[in-house]
């Protein structure tokens, strides 16, 4: 977690709306490119929520990878589990003529046994549970649930294989809060995320309003790098030229920003600690940024899709759309052998399977990682300042 989170006062205040619905209209997708916050925002979201009486559960989805229905309904009831096994309701038992009550905790092998003894499919079983535990919830003088999955562009229907996991995670959840439950999801993800879940439901788009993280404002930036060594009465500061010039490396990405400025302070550090304090070198720290960030993204791609990300980078439209034509055109200039329409199609679109590229509803794409293209242009090497104490 950063020391101080710069800039998203806006999207606090709209997750603290959606807090206050008594019947669950508006579900939420946080979404923006890697390196904007996405991950440090939702866990910020965690404290507001159960503030206001609301149980949070959820994880990683990354961890899940070629998620099923049988997968996801695991992940749900363990996650649900956590908050649950807590719980306890009366489940009647009828020997002969004689009927009694007895307590039953709700912990993950009784959401199991609920989920298997109930008749009909996947959906019916899960709504089934969450019935259960939204009486549950309800005797706990709780607001909710909030159901938080990150990652969440990795789920998708699979009819070849005949799953349909994120199709049953939206007719589910839109069943029972028609119902009433007071179940919330909140998914964060990739640009792909939304389009995703309007495509395996049409009805998504009415189920989810969407909060799009971009890069900090120049002024929310410079809070970013000064607020935290202001905070905590560091000795050591940035001069305005050094804060000016992270602003520029960083293109007002939260992550360069806290990685650059770490770095910066971890120099320092040994620099003192060896009596000899300089100037830290950003070289230094971009080619790290460069290894511990874009070489493992660029190191999947084929030498071919390489050739086109290169010609990508050389339009010189840092954060802006590209169209197919403008990459043929361009290959022709910058490329011996250039690409022809069909062949860019194919690439961007195994390119978009990896995460490197995303396609939006207008047939323009966009680099799904943040400052990719200054990455490829530097690999002859980077001609940086260095940043002085």
């Amino acid at each position: 977690m950063p020391p101080y989170l710069a800039g998203r006062d806006d999207e606090k205040r709209e997750f603290e709306r959606l807090l206050t619905q008594t019947t669950i209209l508006e579900n939420l997708v946080l979404t923006g490119l890697r390196g904007v916050g996405k991950t440090v925002l939702l866990d910020t979201f965690k404290p507001l929520a159960i503030r206001q009486g609301w149980l949070w559960v959820g994880t990683d989805l990354s961890e899940s990878v070629n998620v099923g229905e049988s997968a996801l309904v695991v992940r749900l009831l363990a996650d649900l589990s956590v908050i649950t096994s807590s719980m306890v309701i009366k489940q009647s038992e009828t020997a002969g003529f004689v009927s009694s009550l007895t307590d039953v905790t709700l912990d993950y092998k009784t959401l199991v046994k609920i989920y298997t003894d109930t008749p009909g499919l996947a959906a019916d079983k899960l709504k089934a549970v969450l019935e259960v535990v939204s009486k549950a919830v309800t005797n706990e003088t709780k607001r909710g649930v909030i159901f938080a999955y990150d990652e969440a562009q990795i789920l998708s229907d699979s009819p070849e294989n005949d799953e349909f996991p994120l199709s049953l995670l939206l007719d589910v959840f839109q069943s029972i809060q028609r119902k009433g439950m007071p179940f919330m999801l909140v998914l964060t993800g990739l640009p792909t995320l939304f389009s995703k879940l309007v495509e395996a439901r049409t009805f998504a788009e009415r189920m989810f309003h969407v909060v799009t993280l971009s890069k900090l404002s120049r002024d929310d930036s410079r809070d970013a790098i000064k607020k935290p060594i202001a905070d905590a009465n560091c000795p050591v500061g940035f001069s305005e030229d050094s804060v000016e010039t992270v602003c520029d490396h960083s293109g007002g990405y939260p992550y360069f920003i806290q990685f650059i400025c770490k770095e910066v302070y971890d120099s320092f550090i040994q620099q003192y600690a060896s009596g000899e304090v300089k100037a830290v070198p950003l070289d230094s720290i971009t080619r790290k940024l460069d290894a511990d960030f874009f070489a493992g993204r660029w190191l999947r791609a084929t030498d071919r899709q390489r050739e086109l990300l290169y010609v990508i980078a050389t339009l010189g439209k840092e954060d802006e759309e590209f169209t197919v034509q403008e990459i043929v055109m361009k290959s022709k200039e910058v490329l011996a052998k250039g690409f022809g329409a069909s062949h860019a199609n194919q690439l961007l679109s195994a390119l978009g399977d990896q995460g490197l590229v995303y396609k939006n509803r207008w047939g323009r794409y966009s680099f799904a990682v943040p400052l990719f293209d200054r990455f490829i242009l530097r690999q002859d090497g980077p001609n940086a300042p260095e940043l002085p104490f």
